[in-house]
């Protein structure tokens, strides 16, 4: 199948289009800097366009089977609007060139909930917090952009990421259209669940979560590397 893949040179993008090449699909990778674009492959187009080009958007998923996304931006205080913007622009070059099937990742904080593996600390300090003030603006950006997706009349599904976190390998992660109780993803795991979604339906039209137990770090050790820098 032909598949374009947004957010392609992020850490889950990369990982994404080398899962899908991996499975055999024709690739069109989508990236505002194409030649910072570190894979090479005979079935791979590496297609340069801002998600906020709407023309260059829809070019970008011309004869595709099914368009991925993996955008993701940093947090900030300021509107952020990207999620929503590429929610709009994809869904309109999928409807020009009838593309039907769409998968796009989202995060589990757009809709919080208790964590049995989180315990007090991430459930009634770090969650809150990262959610109210420093991750506002993109949960905000994230629900509209799953409305968006919710509302169009393409096949979708909306995977909901908890804390990514790098694996050498994709582990036997869990995947429910419910609440999960783990507080980390694999993008390993995440990349392949969303390549899986080209040639499956069993979770159209629907919002799932996924997280990873085998090799999920600590609370601890997250907090150790990002406020010192090391595990």
């Amino acid at each position: 199948m032909m598949i374009t893949i947004f957010g392609a040179n992020g850490a889950t993008g990369r990982l994404t289009v080398q899962r899908a090449l991996a499975a055999g699909h024709e690739v069109v990778a989508v990236t505002r800097r194409p030649e910072q674009f570190p894979i090479r492959d005979s079935r791979l187009t590496v297609f340069a366009a801002d998600v906020a080009d709407e023309g260059a958007t829809a070019r970008a998923v011309e004869g595709a089977d099914a368009v991925l996304s993996s955008i993701g931006v940093p947090f900030a205080r300021a509107p952020i609007t990207v999620y929503s913007t590429a929610a709009a622009t994809i869904l309109a070059g999928m409807l020009r060139h009838g593309v039907k099937r769409l998968a796009v990742v989202s995060s589990t904080a757009v809709e919080p909930h208790p964590h049995s593996e989180g315990g007090f600390l991430l459930n009634r300090v770090m969650q809150p917090m990262i959610t109210k003030t420093i991750g506002k603006s993109t949960y905000a950006d994230m629900r509209a952009m799953e409305r968006i997706v919710a509302d169009s009349n393409v096949d979708w599904t909306i995977i909901r990421s908890a804390g990514l976190f790098d694996a050498d390998d994709v582990s036997a992660y869990e995947v429910s259209d419910g609440p999960l109780e783990g507080v980390f993803t694999s993008r390993a795991d995440l990349a392949d669940l969303l390549v899986r979604q080209v040639g499956e339906d069993r979770f159209a039209g629907r919002t799932v979560e996924v997280t990873t137990s085998q090799g999920a770090p600590t609370l601890l050790q997250v907090i150790k590397r990002e406020a010192f820098g090391r595990d």
